[in-house]
């Protein structure tokens, strides 16, 4: 009961912490164009209100992440710092308690940080935000972690088990193919009693690949002001070389550890689903 108690005391601090920082916010938009006659930014104002009104808030579809772009990338004319504090402190709490969507947090750091700042930003943050959560669940959660999941836990137990000689290879592949969600594996860590600086490696090399594929899907999008923009020959190249940059880390993990690894039974069992992962 007491983890329970303080579990709600955490998320409960951080929340409001969250909350606090995404009211208060500085000067707005409305008067930074104002002040500096910003046609650009005067049309985004202009669509935000006509959509009902700007309001900070995780994105949930494109249309969201398109005006969540657009407003930060205003404020970040004038407040380089605070937009990177309240992105840090959004994505943190996303990874930290578990809540699926980060993806969209990590399109938007390609669209506000560009390509290369916003891939080390992503993949920082995820880690840390991991670590959080390896860690709320070590205090305060294993017990329910195997009370909600025992079917899971105990398969994913085995498999570490029998993968110990190859632990970190076998944690690398879970994060490189789509086998099980990245929540439930960063709750699931402590009881699996995985080491917390295997724990880090594992999840900063192994989302590389995702991190990277959003990051740059962010930052193309922020390049595109029309469809015609998608269909052409520089664009197509751009994308074919970004899902092989992708893709090659984990070919190369198939190749030279496949064969030391054990998986029989995984994709028998709930715990695993194509198109489950989630960061």
């Amino acid at each position: 009961m007491r983890s329970v108690a303080g579990l709600i005391v955490v998320v409960a601090v951080a929340t409001m912490y969250l909350y606090l920082l995404s009211t208060y916010l500085p000067p707005g938009p409305r008067r930074l164009a104002a002040e500096r006659g910003r046609e650009d930014g005067e049309r985004d104002v202009e669509a935000g209100e006509e959509r009902g009104g700007f309001s900070l808030k995780f994105p949930s579809d494109l249309e969201e992440l398109r005006d969540q772009a657009a407003l930060l990338r205003f404020y970040r004319t004038e407040h380089a710092d605070y937009v990177l504090l309240l992105f840090c402190s959004a994505y943190l709490y996303k990874q930290a308690f578990a809540i699926p969507g980060s993806s969209f947090l990590n399109i938007l750091a390609g669209a506000l940080f560009g390509p290369w700042e916003g891939l080390i930003l992503a993949c920082t943050l995820t880690t840390v935000g991991s670590m959080f959560c390896y860690l709320l669940s070590q205090g305060f959660g294993k017990q329910h972690v195997v009370r909600w999941f025992p079917g899971k836990v105990a398969l994913l137990q085995k498999k570490v088990e029998e993968n110990r000689s190859s632990l970190f290879f076998f944690l690398l592949f879970l994060r490189l193919f789509p086998m099980t969600p990245n929540w439930f594996l960063n709750m699931a860590s402590p009881v699996l009693n995985v080491p917390l600086t295997m724990f880090f490696s594992s999840v900063f090399i192994g989302l590389i690949p995702y991190n990277f594929i959003c990051v740059r899907t962010g930052a193309v999008l922020s390049e595109i002001s029309s469809l015609d923009d998608i269909f052409t020959w520089g664009r197509a190249l751009q994308l074919l070389a970004i899902a092989c940059a992708a893709l090659l880390p984990g070919a190369l993990l198939r190749h030279c550890a496949y064969g030391r690894l054990h998986l029989d039974g995984l994709q028998s069992n709930g715990v695993i689903g194509a198109h489950q992962k989630s960061t």
